[in-house]
């Protein structure tokens, strides 16, 4: 056999590594006797597969590459989608699952005792002519990793960063090789099979902000964990998870909807979050630009909130997203430090009205300058793109150590800020939660982790129903039995 390629690669800050060329990757693929399958790619050019042909040795792999471009031959294949579109998950899963099917049915096992079988498939529009649409796809792959084992499934969503559909069709290439790759050789070890994913790509060129694991090899594999490395790997700058725990495409959930995002550490999730996201909801959907039916609510973490303790805890993160999952809420994680971003964000997605409901503290930071003097503009062009969309801030009083009431009317920000809040202010952008529990105001998040760490009654109380139970049974956030019984004088 020939000797491996490499190149050079620096993964994170950390080691410099060799990694295999994706010409290697493919023939080492093509050089395993077990592996067979495949290839079913629609919507820009058959480049995956390409990349195997060219290696060599490719009829010991392929045992059939295809593209049904005409949209008759595809639905006459794969079937006809409910919403007519072609470039969906649920075209990818039928994809596979059909490709998958007849590879079993045509390669009998008793002539192929040995085989591990796989279905690669893509469908993919890349950038339109006129270059305004930037181009997104589906790829996927189901494999075996044992001929006599169930198939396990990777599935991914990608947005083109380039501007040149010959570039794009390439970046597809490489990807799909990649995943290929990683499957057989990878599949123990998600993280970094998510890592190599970008082998030969650039972050520049190609994002990817959905992947969903299944199967036998990836039955302890969390999908709200891949998600968090998306981000944290900057593959993406957001994610999102549904309460099933399974990551849901941003795109499809978010589109041309009325939005409503509460921020927050939601650690744990406690009264004051439930009632300032109910309270919040109701004014928000009352709003007359506002359709009901047509409302997403958002619970969004930061990635800087993740890391606030130092590096970021892949137990606490989990502990925060299942507490938020069984109250049925969608949760996005982001790497949006300041609002104007994630509201920019949803921007891509909708023009509909959009709320942010948030506590006093978090308005007085967002008129904080310091998180401003990296735009060229400083607070003044971060407020532009903020306010400028149909927006409004549903502001969430809280109580000081003096005991008063503080709302959109006393609250205290910079003096030279006084006159650029007041604008926002007079203008309706920000509007006070007014049927709030005053009770709740008495709660504070840090204190409730705290009391479980070190096993002080009465936090109970203090967090939505059904939640303290859920803490209690799986041991969440350092949860002990109650030590302390009573104060002693």
């Amino acid at each position: 056999m020939k000797s491996i390629t490499t190149d050079i690669k620096i993964r994170g800050d950390k080691a410099i590594e060799q990694i295999p060329s994706i010409k290697d990757k493919a023939l080492r693929i093509n050089l395993n006797e077990s592996i067979y399958g495949t290839f079913a790619e629609i919507g820009a050019g058959q480049e995956t597969v390409r990349h195997f042909f060219r290696a060599g040795a490719s009829s010991g792999t392929i045992a059939k590459a295809m593209s049904a471009y005409d949209k008759d031959f595809s639905d006459a294949i794969y079937g006809i989608e409910e919403d007519g579109r072609y470039v969906t998950e649920s075209r990818l899963k039928k994809m596979l699952a059909h490709e998958t099917q007849l590879i079993e049915e045509r390669l009998h096992r008793e002539k192929h005792p040995n085989k591990i079988f796989f279905s690669y498939a893509n469908t993919v529009a890349t950038i339109d002519f006129a270059k305004q649409y930037k181009g997104h796809g589906w790829v996927g792959i189901k494999f075996q990793v044992e001929p006599d084992e169930e198939y396990n499934e990777i599935i991914l969503h990608i947005r083109f960063k380039e501007t040149d559909a010959r570039l794009q069709q390439e970046t597809l290439g490489i990807l799909g090789v990649n995943l290929i790759y990683g499957a057989f050789y990878k599949h123990n070890d998600p993280k970094r099979l998510l890592r190599y994913l970008y082998d030969h790509l650039d972050k520049d060129q190609l994002e990817i902000d959905t992947i969903n694991f299944s199967g036998p090899r990836f039955a302890e594999v969390d999908n709200r964990l891949m998600s968090l490395q998306l981000v944290k790997n900057g593959m993406t700058d957001a994610v999102m998870f549904g309460p099933d725990g399974n990551n849901i495409l941003p795109a499809a959930v978010l589109y041309k909807k009325n939005i409503l995002a509460l921020r927050g550490s939601f650690r744990p999730v406690t009264k004051v979050n439930m009632n300032m996201y109910k309270k919040s909801y109701n004014m928000f959907i009352d709003e007359n630009k506002v359709d009901k039916e047509n409302t997403f609510v958002v619970f969004e973490i930061t990635l800087s909130n993740l890391k606030a303790e130092g590096e970021i805890d892949e137990r606490d993160f989990l502990d925060r997203a299942e507490l938020l999952c069984s109250l049925g809420q969608t949760v996005m994680i982001s790497n949006f430090q300041e609002y104007f971003k994630v509201v920019e964000y949803f921007s891509n997605y909708t023009k509909a009205r959009m709320g942010l409901a948030m506590g006093v503290n978090n308005l007085v930071e967002i008129f904080d300058e310091k998180y401003y003097r990296h735009l060229s503009g400083g607070i003044l062009e971060a407020f532009g793109k903020l306010f400028y969309r149909d927006l409004k801030v549903y502001l969430y009083p809280m109580k000081d150590e003096n005991g008063t009431i503080v709302n959109s009317d006393n609250l205290k920000v910079h003096p030279r800020m006084k006159e650029l809040y007041k604008f926002f202010k007079f203008n309706g952008k920000v509007v006070d939660i007014k049927d709030y529990e005053e009770k709740n105001l008495e709660i504070f998040s840090r204190k409730v982790l705290k009391m479980i760490g070190e096993g002080e009654k009465g936090w109970e109380s203090m967090l939505p129903s059904g939640i303290p139970e859920i803490i209690k049974d799986h041991k969440l956030f350092g949860y002990q039995e109650e030590t302390i019984t009573e104060k002693t004088n």
